[in-house]
């Protein structure tokens, strides 16, 4: 199983990138991959991608360490709500402890747990996202106001994680990614009437196995698009893919 990502600003953004991805072992066998998107009118919003995503890296090294010690075998689908119950706890604490305004917590989150021996997976997104696997392709549309994690922190963590509809589990994949909406963001901005169809561009980027051979495959095929075919990428972009080779 080979791992690539990309995380690139938008051309629109000028100061940070507002996107984050994390890719973490939590077992043996088991990966924990997820890619935020800071909301744009929220204060600071690279911070609110950034402090969930350190969260879930210390997260999945804590229970990389657990399951070394302990050599338990857990299903994905708990094993994910303990995380997501984990980064909630966290985060509560971090808002208090920080004084944080809720306006300062507001970022997407697409999270799954990858199981390499068996090439199954269990996703969550919170907000907007794009799962691909296999020639399916999964849009997550809020209609541009996402019901961000962060609204929910005064909540009891179960009753709001049995409310959430936006789970996917994933069997026997070859070609799996997640990513944020950014990745409907590429704009040709000298010929609009050259622009390339949505479904053209995740095609190049998420099914497309040109120069997967290099590390910076994923990098590559972004730069391309705009160097190569004038199709700038304006708004802040998170890939992870992975491929079973």
């Amino acid at each position: 199983m080979k791992i690539y990502s990309t995380l690139t600003i938008g051309s629109f953004h000028t100061n940070h990138c507002e996107d984050f991805l994390i890719s973490e072992k939590i077992s043996s066998d088991n990966l924990l991959v997820a890619v935020m998107d800071g909301c744009t009118m929220g204060q600071e919003s690279v911070f609110a991608s950034i402090i969930i995503g350190k969260i879930l890296r210390n997260i999945a090294k804590e229970k990389f360490y657990k399951d070394f010690v302990e050599q338990q075998c857990i299903d994905k689908s708990i094993s994910l709500k303990e995380v997501m119950q984990e980064l909630f706890f966290q985060l509560k604490i971090s808002k208090n402890q920080l004084g944080l305004e809720t306006q300062e917590l507001l970022s997407t989150l697409l999270i799954g747990i990858i199981d390499s021996k068996k090439r199954n997976a269990v996703f969550l997104a919170v907000g907007d996202g794009l799962i691909y696997y296999d020639g399916n392709v999964i849009e997550y549309e809020q209609n541009d106001k996402p019901d961000y994690l962060g609204y929910h922190l005064h909540k009891d963590f179960d009753i709001w994680y049995s409310s959430q509809k936006q789970k996917m589990i994933i069997k026997n994949f070859r070609d799996l990614s997640i990513c944020t909406d950014g990745v409907f963001s590429f704009k040709n901005l000298k010929n609009k009437e050259n622009q390339k169809k949505e479904s053209d561009i995740i095609e190049y980027l998420l099914m497309n196995k040109e120069g997967i051979e290099y590390e910076n495959f994923l990098e590559k095929k972004v730069r391309d698009l705009d160097t190569k075919e004038n199709h700038v990428l304006t708004d802040d972009l998170a890939i992870i893919r992975v491929v079973n080779t």
